[in-house]
């Protein structure tokens, strides 16, 4: 897990938002194939979320240290 978020840490802020517009869509997706009954990985929607969670986190922790 922290391997992950060292990885997301080199990012520019680009990169970041654009992974996270990516894995809202997805998330969009697996929920719509979740109400459908399609869904084919229930556990891909928690990888999913907390992917989100991070990216938001360090999005936070940039602009916190830019204020300061």
């Amino acid at each position: 897990m922290m391997a992950k978020f060292e990885d997301l840490r080199v990012k520019s802020d680009d990169q970041l938002s654009a992974d996270l517009a990516e894995l809202k869509r997805e998330q969009f997706n697996l929920r719509f194939q979740g109400a459908t009954n399609q869904l084919e990985r229930p556990a891909r929607i928690k990888e999913v979320r907390r992917d989100i969670a991070r990216i938001k986190t360090l999005q936070t922790e940039r602009t916190q240290s830019a204020k300061a």
